[in-house]
């Protein structure tokens, strides 16, 4: 009776075991008979306590290994059985997998563009249409500007009309405030007078005298200017005189064209010219200056003249002058040779007690060139002049 209680209890279990696997969808296992023996069932027992006994004597680090050993395990055993074919195990039917979904035509949906070619994992972007983000500086969209030319061409905003102080103060007084700081501000007039060079010379013979300054009148970009320069002598004889009406137009930020007449007092007979120039400041502080003059006769003469401020401190400075005259012809009648007819070099040093006057010494070498110096042989006149001088520069 000790025997066949614990062969009834293992049928027992068996049975409905028996009948859970043969009630799985999917698996028919035909000619297979559920049968269990009491020796290998017994032995199976035995087995697994002997098991169960060696994992309790364990150390908890062979515990800690096993169980990092655990999921290396796992995936061997995947790698063995991957690419198995379960289905083809015999008394194994499997249920057929179901087939993929068509992805949809996303073609057909509105408002996408699928036609442009797939992004690479190294490019993104690629295929996406950067013209048209909007708020993208330099790309083609409207209100933007295509490149870097047209970037600052955009006409200027309207001024605004509304000013908060009208509702505290008179209008009328603020709009006349307004005005003149705007006029003083951009646009306005203004003028100066200026001698950049107002000396006396002293040299071998009678000590003499040399003016040169100008005048204008105008704004930033168009302005009225008056030159004038020349020498003489204190015997009472005026060497050179000349005069010049010129309209300036600003060409750039150093430069202005200049355009008039101009009229030679001095020497006998007069001449008048048309006249044609530039002037400015060049690289490296430079002011410089070219004329082109045509005179009523038909005489062309030039002129090329220069000035350099080198500052010591911030008052005293030391200025080189260079003036050189040419002629495109002889003129006996003026004493003016072709070629270069004469030239002027300078060197002065004032010191600036303001900016507006300041009183200068230094020399001045003046010489007449080729026919020129002929000219003024035949007429008893000295060819070259070495001179000292003290003057005063002065502006307002």
């Amino acid at each position: 009776m000790k025997m066949l209680l614990p062969v009834i209890a293992a049928l027992g279990l068996a049975a409905p075991a028996s009948a859970q696997m043969a009630s799985m969808p999917g698996m028919q296992m035909p000619g297979m008979q559920m049968s269990v023996k009491p020796v290998a069932k017994a032995k199976v027992k035995a087995k697994a306590k002997a098991r169960a006994k060696a994992k309790a004597k364990a150390t908890p680090v062979k515990r800690v290994a096993h169980a990092a050993q655990a999921p290396a395990h796992a995936s061997e055993n995947a790698s063995e059985h991957a690419g198995h074919d379960m289905s083809s195990m015999p008394g194994m039917e499997m249920p057929a997998s179901p087939k993929p979904e068509v992805a949809p035509d996303r073609t057909a949906m509105p408002g996408m563009d699928m036609s442009a070619p797939k992004a690479s994992p190294a490019d993104p972007h690629a295929g996406h249409d950067m013209a048209a983000m909007p708020g993208m500086p330099g790309m083609t969209s409207p209100g933007v500007a295509a490149n870097d030319d047209e970037i600052g061409n955009a006409p200027a905003p309207a001024r605004p009309t509304d000013h908060a102080a009208d509702a505290f103060h008179d209008p009328s007084e603020l709009a006349m405030s307004r005005a003149e700081m705007a006029n003083e501000m951009s646009g306005g007039i203004y003028h100066k007078v200026m001698f950049n060079l107002a000396e006396y010379q002293t040299h071998k013979g009678a000590d003499s005298y040399r003016w040169e300054g100008e005048a204008w009148f105008g704004g930033d970009i168009n302005r009225f200017v008056v030159k004038s320069e020349g020498r003489g002598d204190f015997r009472g004889k005026t060497g050179e005189a000349e005069v010049q009406a010129l309209y300036s137009r600003a060409i750039g930020p150093y430069f202005n064209l200049q355009g008039g007449v101009r009229h030679d007092i001095r020497p006998s007979p007069s001449r008048t010219y048309a006249t044609l120039g530039i002037e400015g400041l060049a690289p490296y502080m430079f002011e410089v200056g070219a004329a082109l003059f045509v005179s009523d006769k038909g005489d062309v003469l030039a002129r090329l003249e220069g000035t350099y401020d080198q500052r010591i401190t911030q008052r005293l400075i030391l200025q080189p002058r260079a003036e050189l005259n040419f002629a495109a012809q002889d003129v006996r009648a003026t004493g003016t040779g072709a070629g270069l007819s004469d030239i002027e070099l300078g060197l002065r040093l004032r010191y600036e007690i303001s900016r507006e006057f300041a009183p200068y010494i230094g020399v001045s070498y003046d010489s007449k060139i080729g026919n020129s110096a002929k000219y003024a042989r035949l007429d008893g006149e000295r060819v070259s002049t070495a001179s000292m001088v003290l003057g005063v520069r002065i502006w307002f």
